[in-house]
């Protein structure tokens, strides 16, 4: 338990961090799993739209750290590829 003032306010701060990044990570894993069922289902122009979409989605968690921003990458680098395979 935080025992001085400051622990306690990091404390307070980590648990509304802890809320934000859990709900962009949300967001983030539900636009890659709409890209996904698009290219399960052989929908190729739904599948550009929703792979249009998550892209800065997806971004966006790479640069604010809720992944890595290589991993962001190589997530929408594969989505495109396998979008493009489709063809």
């Amino acid at each position: 338990m935080a025992n001085t003032s400051s622990a306690k306010k990091a404390a307070r701060q980590a648990i509304k961090r802890t809320a934000i990044n859990k709900t962009r990570r949300t967001r983030m894993r539900s636009e890659v799993r709409r890209v996904e069922e698009a290219i399960e289902a052989g929908n190729k122009d739904e599948a550009v739209q929703a792979l249009r979409s998550a892209q800065p989605v997806i971004a966006r968690s790479g640069q604010l750290g809720i992944v890595h921003a290589n991993a962001a990458s190589r997530k929408v680098s594969r989505l495109a590829k396998r979008i493009k395979a489709m063809a």
